[in-house]
């Protein structure tokens, strides 16, 4: 048996054992690169995390990322993803919650501690949520920032921006610039190169 059709064995058995525990609390399940991932309500996230930590086929006892996409033309228009990790087991699963904007979701740092910083990174950049965080604020933004960067309608102009000069100094506040050099792309072969010098090439013109 392959290596890859052993690990879809493993994965298959084991969408199997979680449809059968969380039975009407889980949403729907898929396999896809590699992968198992699942849905619950928001309100199944802890039970959901902490039945995959200590379940003895799971095992999942690694948070290694949590992070927020945005579908703004959905009414929940935001994907809480929990990417998790089992050293026992060599797999991964990925659990997904939806929430719309002024929801909240429950906090994952009572299962997993390392979750803290994640959820505020979240809450930064998208304004999700998290009930029952000890310390929810911006973790990355700066001082007094509003808005949320990642949401997929957040301006590109017209924000201002708070940094220490340190040749003023002091604390400045300036528009922020977000400017984009113009670069043009030749998408030929890279066996057949551009029609232009490489940096470091000219070198061999001059020999």
């Amino acid at each position: 048996m392959s290596s890859t059709s052993a690990l879809l064995e493993d994965l298959t058995e084991l969408e199997e054992h979680i449809e059968g525990t969380l039975g009407d609390n889980l949403a729907s399940s898929q396999i896809a690169f590699g992968e198992l991932g699942i849905t619950v309500p928001s309100q199944q996230i802890l039970p959901t995390l902490k039945f995959l930590r200590d379940d003895n086929m799971c095992r999942f006892t690694q948070l290694i990322d949590l992070c927020g996409v945005d579908y703004p033309e959905r009414r929940k228009r935001f994907d809480v993803v929990y990417l998790l990790l089992s050293m026992e087991n060599n797999l991964r699963i990925r659990v997904k919650v939806l929430t719309g904007e002024g929801e909240s979701v429950p906090s994952a740092c009572p299962v997993f501690p390392n979750a803290d910083w994640y959820e505020r990174e979240a809450f930064d950049m998208y304004g999700i949520v998290f009930e029952g965080h000890a310390d929810m604020r911006r973790l990355l933004t700066d001082y007094g920032f509003e808005g949320h960067p990642l949401r997929k309608d957040f301006p590109l102009t017209g924000y201002t921006e708070v940094r220490w000069d340190d040749e003023q100094q002091r604390v400045v506040h300036e528009p922020v610039k977000l400017t984009q050099e113009y670069r043009n792309f030749d998408y030929l072969s890279p066996w057949e190169g551009g029609d232009y010098v490489l940096p470091g090439d000219e070198k061999a013109d001059a020999e």
